[in-house]
């Protein structure tokens, strides 16, 4: 008799543009690793309206957050793939979540602490409430496990909280989930400044980050300008860390020892490693971006992928959510 395969539920929010630090610390793992679990990959864009959104241009993003996530390699066949606001069972389910979650618990999530200061008089509810519709995208399918990097590693810290505070008011009802912590290039730092993790958040400064649409030229260009150091040295210390980042992000695509790399780079100047990595970028991310050129003008081939991937995706959570009703007496 065949295992069962453990179960794996990832999000990602569609905003801004899909990036290096993006792809080598998760969706790469997740296409990687499709065959060794049942995937469940949602595009999370009810998470995205905890900040004020242009309607047009957040629908526009989702379909291209979902094309990108194909041509990267997640297999439909293999994983299921749907849009978090076509199934309504996330947001009610994070009602009952919200319910039995103490205010504190949500007061100490870092996320809400650093967005909240740097925007103190226009702070949403909805920010605030926000990892509760996290737990519920978690429990909802009994996922196993949760792929995170450690800055995540709080709220699915908070979604087995959730879980054993719901299962022991009112029965056995959720999985409780563990995290997956991706290590090799699971940090990318910015071009621009490597003290500071690749965040789409920053894709407003020129150099910050390399999206996977950026064209040859974009990507030599912004490495080229990456910030590294004065001592014109190539080796793999993590105190110097521009280059560092640099090499992190040539050893992630070439799949080389950091003593190869070094050996590679001997004598050579950063003008050679930029060169060099802005090379091997751009090949490998040149299969990407031209199945993801062709997937965003099939919006019919889309919306029938996404739309089994919902069906799929809802049968589970229909099931999950009716359970958590039932038990806490709700008809």
């Amino acid at each position: 008799m065949q295992n069962k395969k453990s179960r794996v539920f990832s999000g990602i929010q569609p905003t801004g543009n899909i990036h290096l630090g993006n792809y080598l610390g998760a969706i790469k793992n997740w296409v990687d690793r499709q065959d060794h679990y049942e995937n469940i990959f949602c595009v999370v864009n009810s998470h995205a309206i905890t900040i004020p959104q242009d309607p047009k241009i957040l629908k526009e993003k989702t379909f291209e957050l979902s094309a990108m996530l194909l041509a990267c390699g997640i297999d439909p066949k293999k994983s299921t793939l749907f849009i978090q606001s076509q199934v309504q069972e996330h947001t009610s389910l994070a009602w009952l979540l919200t319910c039995i979650t103490p205010m504190g618990d949500l007061n100490r999530m870092t996320q809400f602490k650093d967005k909240s200061q740097k925007n103190p008089k226009s702070i949403l509810s909805g920010l605030f409430n926000y990892p509760n519709l996290m737990s519920a995208d978690i429990l909802l399918y009994q996922s196993d496990f949760v792929p995170v990097g450690e800055d995540q590693k709080q709220h699915i810290e908070l979604a087995r909280d959730t879980a054993l505070r719901f299962n022991r008011d009112f029965g056995e009802t959720f999985v409780i989930p563990k995290p997956l912590i991706m290590q090799e290039g699971a940090r990318i730092m910015g071009l621009d400044d490597p003290s500071k993790k690749m965040s789409k958040s920053s894709g407003d400064k020129p150099n910050h980050l390399i999206a996977l649409i950026d064209t040859p030229e974009e990507i030599l260009k912004k490495f080229k300008k990456a910030t590294t150091d004065s001592q014109n040295l190539i080796t793999f210390d993590k105190e110097r860390l521009g280059v560092y980042n640099l090499l992190t992000i040539y050893q992630c695509f070439t799949q080389k020892s950091q003593k190869t790399i070094e050996e590679e780079f001997k004598g050579e100047g950063y003008g050679k490693l930029k060169s060099k990595i802005a090379e091997v970028v751009i090949e490998s991310l040149r299969p990407i971006r031209e199945s993801y050129n062709y997937l965003i003008t099939q919006k019919d081939y889309l919306e029938k992928i996404l739309a089994e991937g919902a069906k799929s995706a809802r049968e589970i959570a229909q099931k999950t959510y009716q359970d958590a009703k039932e038990k806490m007496g709700l008809i």
